[in-house]
């Protein structure tokens, strides 16, 4: 299960005399775990789902105050507006940061893929061209990482 791998590898990056405590975000008790939280990390998968789930709450304000980790989809459902390398195309975000985004930029994300490889120059450009154009691009490497403080 990915939790158990995840928990378990991030247990592992902490100092032995440091326990923290790790839980699954379930629908019913989301606002109360992450009321009770102090690191809130959103994963990866698929877009719409994870847009589904989190738009039904009011993240800006669930959100106050927290340490908020994401990558690739959850950084995507965070951003104004996306290219998401598994839909190839531009889609629009949640809107929590004032941003454009491409996760895994120029990897071999999708090289196994039947539509071929992504051509990520063009992936860009389409973004630049999508939405509110005054917004800044990140579009991050693998490995990378920025820290937005709002």
């Amino acid at each position: 299960m990915k939790f158990t791998d995840d928990m378990i590898t991030f247990k592992n990056s902490f100092p032995s005399d440091i326990n923290p405590v790790f839980q699954m975000a379930l629908p019913d008790t989301f606002e109360e775990q992450v009321k009770n939280a102090d690191v809130i990390n959103i994963k990866g998968g698929d877009d719409h789902l994870i847009q589904y789930w989190l738009k039904q709450f009011n993240l800006s304000e669930v959100f106050k105050d927290k340490v908020i980790v994401t990558n690739s989809a959850g950084s995507n459902v965070m951003v104004k507006h996306f290219w998401t390398c598994d839909w190839r195309k531009n889609m629009d975000g949640l809107g929590i940061l004032p941003i454009k985004f491409i996760s895994h930029y120029k990897s071999n994300y999708g090289d196994d893929d039947p539509r071929g490889v992504i051509e990520w120059e063009k992936a860009y450009k389409e973004l630049e061209s999508y939405g509110d154009k005054s917004l800044p691009i990140y579009a991050l490497e693998e490995g990378d990482f920025i820290v937005i403080e709002k």
